[in-house]
């Protein structure tokens, strides 16, 4: 071989490193009704996302308990004599349980804010993949 023959041997192993290859065949769609679920359900992490859907609407009930029954009987005493937070108002605007869910939203992203954070400094866990 001369010279020539291995530059066009070694260009025509660069060209086929850089065509890119046909995707891979998706995997056949299970069959039957039963096994679509199951497939549905691990495709698309149904489970997981039900449960933090359900665990979200009871911590924000959790944090909404807290703070009209923890935090603002304690803004009560700030406000005069015979008059309930609920109805703290300026002019025709109530202001009293806007004052509520300006609290419990604080509360509830500042919550969030912490368990991401907590989760982002976890160490990674790698799964095995199953054959």
């Amino acid at each position: 071989m001369d010279n020539s023959d291995q530059i066009l041997a070694e260009l025509k192993k660069i060209t086929d490193l850089l065509t890119p290859k046909p995707p891979a065949p998706p995997p056949p769609k299970p069959k039957g009704i039963v096994k679509e679920f199951r497939a549905f359900l691990s495709t698309y992490k149904v489970l997981g996302m039900a449960v933090a859907f359900i665990l979200a609407i009871y911590l924000g009930l959790l944090i909404q308990a807290m703070v009209t029954d923890l935090i603002m009987p304690v803004i009560q005493y700030a406000t005069p004599a015979g008059v309930s937070w609920q109805s703290i108002a300026v002019g025709p605007f109530l202001f009293g349980e806007f004052i509520n869910a300006v609290i419990t939203f604080v509360i509830v992203a500042f919550v969030i804010f912490f368990i991401v954070k907590m989760s982002s400094n976890m160490p990674k866990v790698k799964r095995k993949k199953s054959a």
